[in-house]
């Protein structure tokens, strides 16, 4: 699929059918998705449930393996969800609610047993925990389980700001933050300011409002420029404007391509800078600086 959708013979056809807009480049399929490799990481601390999420299990595995680092240092025990689950956060866009609602049936009878249990449930992609705080209380509003799991989903920084003597480590380094648009609008970004805070990272809040991809949309041929112009009205000046030597930050998948794809710079997700914190206390470059 890389090759068919990379390759200059076949690269405008892949685009032009799935009607993805010529100048943005289809992101690249992980050789190996995180979940394939992943195995249950022992804690001396309560289990925790990580989710999978669809974008970074199959294109970032990367930043999984990272959030999976940072719990296991927290003292989690790590597990994932057994079998291949989605959030379904695609399907809003076009309105295929049933089949959504079907697919968070299929997660809340899957997870019953962790659910049950109290273990909470971990997202990395900020769309995901928003469908679990947010649209499953809407499309199950009469399924406890459902509410219980609304209860115990957590963005990262969520959980570790709730960890008792939990020690990122000190991480002296300049970042760009950006908040994505459904952590900003449902959870706010006051445990991830904490979390940035502990590590002693020097950083900016950037207030930029929706970095334009959102999705599928910014791909799309007929909302290209829209998706630009979002983007160019802070995120991407700033980030452009950033000193060589500082991170870019930015936790949502739609939010990194935005950046990759228009900037030249690599943004990373917050699980990856804290694990150089608790990981390599001594570490003297990022992911993603002067990139």
């Amino acid at each position: 699929m890389n090759g068919f959708a990379h390759a200059p013979g076949t690269r405008a056809l892949a685009k032009a059918a799935a009607g993805v807009a010529p100048e943005r480049e289809l992101p690249r399929f992980a050789a190996q998705t995180f979940r394939a490799g992943f195995t249950p990481r022992p804690g001396t601390g309560p289990p925790v449930l990580l989710w999978p999420d669809t974008f970074n299990d199959n294109f970032h595995p990367g930043t999984l393996r990272a959030g999976a680092d940072v719990l296991t240092a927290a003292g989690y025990a790590v597990q994932i969800p057994r079998m291949r689950l989605c959030c379904g956060r695609p399907l809003y866009d076009y309105g295929m609610l049933d089949l959504a609602r079907r697919q968070l049936r299929q997660i809340v009878s899957a997870l019953r047993p962790q659910i049950r249990a109290g273990i909470p449930l971990v997202g990395l992609e900020p769309s995901c925990i928003a469908v679990f705080r947010d649209e499953l209380l809407e499309l199950l509003p009469h399924d406890e389980d459902a509410k219980r799991l609304s209860k115990q989903s957590f963005l990262l920084s969520e959980l570790l700001e709730r960890t008792d003597g939990w020690d990122p480590g000190r991480l002296p380094k300049k970042a760009l933050v950006h908040g994505h648009c459904h952590q900003k609008a449902l959870m706010g970004m006051g445990a991830e300011e904490k979390v940035l805070q502990q590590l002693g990272v020097d950083y900016e809040l950037l207030d930029a409002g929706c970095c334009g991809m959102a999705g599928a949309f910014g791909f799309e041929r007929e909302h290209y420029e829209i998706s630009i112009a979002c983007g160019e009205r802070a995120l991407l000046p700033a980030v452009r404007a950033a000193e060589r030597d500082t991170v870019v930050v930015a936790n949502g998948f739609s939010c990194r391509e935005q950046i990759s794809q228009t900037t030249g710079r690599t943004a990373i997700h917050l699980a990856e800078l804290i694990r150089l914190g608790v990981g390599d206390r001594a570490a003297t470059s990022l992911p993603g600086a002067g990139r």
